[in-house]
Formats: structure tokens, C-alpha cells, sequence
């Protein structure tokens, strides 16, 4: 059975960029198998002969993905503005996607509130973000959470223009295009800058996932979603109504 890719590999491979995979994808100048609704895999061998077969080009236009895997944060600061999509560099590679859906920035929204309401009494000297503020964590690693936590004893880390250096906590709502990079390769950036705190929002399945550093390691502390009341041993009191955090209006 030939291996499947998710939008994301296949891009990494042919160096383009996931909304070129998606694009194609839409106009079905690519071969995809589909596993569910907006659920897509590929063989790489097929989308190739369609995309040779097609004339479309397997390069993106432009510098923006010129030097993959060597882009710094001067580079980053040099980006052309593009409407409608936001940047970040992985460990060298500059990604880039479209902006949040709405339903994305509901969940940043509800989840921000009952956060900024316990850190307000947990710790008044700290602060609360959302995206888009850039946090540097190294030259080559430049990202945007989709909300942060800077504790009051480590306000140092923060410039007028960024936060540069590792959070106290950071929480991520993952891209229905780019799943992977959440749950993966953000995942180890963040372990390896020493962020104590990393949750996932998982819009699709509705759950919120907590892990806690430990030993060098994340190890998960709490995982539920709609009807499960949240509990972390490092944030007595967090009361996080997950039936509010997730709740889709009916017109949607």
C-alpha cells in the first residue's frame, strides 16, 4: 500500500506552500483521497504526474520561500505585509497561513476571558496576550501563540515590539490546514525553549489538551471537552467552563 500525506508533508516536499496544496486541492488539478469532510491525503507519486501533466509549477514565485530552513528573525522583520495571512518561523522554515476563521477566534476569545479573570487574582503582576505579538524564543524560531501568559516575575522578558523569550504558559488553537505543526513541531520548539505550560485547543474535535514540562518532557495533565470539568494542579481555582468555550451558535 503506498504511503498517504497530509497537506502539509506534500508541501514540504515540493516546497510550496499549504495554500498552494489547498488551492490545487479545490480545483482538483491534484489527485487527493478523501478521508472525511475537508479530511484529505495524497500519494505523492500521483500528484507529481498531475502536476507535471498540468504544466503547474512546484516552486512558489517570490523569496518568500527562497532560504527555507535558514530564515532568522532579521529576516522575518524584512517580510513583505501579505492581507490576510500571518507568518512565523519553525526552526529555520517560515511558515505560512491564512488568517483564523471565526470559530478559531471565538474559542481565543472565550477561553482568553476566563483566563484573564483567574490570572487577574492568581497573578496581578502578570500579563495576558493574544495573537498576532511575536515571541521570539531563538534566531530561528519566531512564532505567534495564539494566547500567552507572562508571569509577574518574568516581565523582563517582554519589548515594546515582541516577547522575547519563553513564556509561562502558552496556548495554541489548531489550524484545520496545518494540524501537524501544533502538535508536533511546536510542541518540541516550545519543549526545547523551556515553556512550562503548553495547551491545545482542538476546534474540530472540541477538546483542550494540557501539558505541563517535567523532566525535559511534556507530559499531558488534563484532556477534555464539552460535559468535562477542567482541573490543573498548578492553577488552583482555574474554573473553565468548556461547555462556553466550545459552544457553536446554531447558525453555524
Amino acid at each position: 500500500m503506498k504511503k498517504l500525506f497530509t497537506a502539509q508533508e506534500l508541501a514540504e516536499m515540493l516546497n510550496l506552500s499549504v495554500e498552494t496544496i489547498w488551492r490545487y486541492t479545490r480545483q482538483k488539478k491534484i489527485p487527493t483521497i478523501e478521508l472525511g469532510e475537508k479530511q484529505y491525503r495524497y500519494e505523492k507519486e500521483a500528484v507529481l504526474a498531475a502536476l507535471a501533466g498540468g504544466n503547474l509549477s512546484v516552486k512558489e514565485e517570490g523569496h518568500v520561500y527562497a532560504k527555507q530552513g535558514n530564515y532568522t528573525y532579521e529576516d522575518y522583520l524584512k517580510l513583505p505585509e501579505e492581507p490576510g495571512y500571518r507568518f512565523e518561523i519553525l526552526e529555520g522554515f517560515l511558515v505560512k497561513e491564512p488568517s483564523p476563521s471565526m470559530h478559531h477566534q471565538r474559542l481565543s476569545r472565550e477561553l482568553g476571558r476566563r483566563l484573564m479573570t483567574f490570572f487577574d487574582n492568581y497573578d496581578p503582576e502578570g500579563e495576558l496576550f493574544f495573537a498576532p505579538l511575536d515571541v521570539t524564543l531563538n534566531i530561528s524560531n519566531v512564532v505567534q501563540p495564539d494566547i500567552l501568559f507572562i508571569s509577574g516575575a518574568r516581565r523582563e522578558i517582554m519589548r515594546q515590539e515582541r516577547i522575547d523569550g519563553p513564556c509561562d504558559l502558552v496556548v495554541e488553537i489548531m489550524s484545520p490546514t496545518n494540524r501537524r505543526k501544533d502538535r508536533l513541531r511546536k510542541m518540541e520548539i516550545y519543549r526545547k525553549a523551556g515553556i512550562p505550560h503548553y495547551w491545545i485547543v482542538d476546534p474540530e474535535e472540541d477538546t483542550l489538551e494540557t501539558f505541563r514540562l517535567k523532566d525535559g518532557s511534556y507530559t499531558l495533565v488534563f484532556a477534555g471537552g464539552p460535559g468535562d470539568k477542567f482541573t490543573h494542579p498548578d492553577f488552583p481555582g482555574l474554573a473553565l467552563d468548556l461547555d462556553r468555550v466550545f459552544h457553536r451558535p446554531v447558525f453555524e
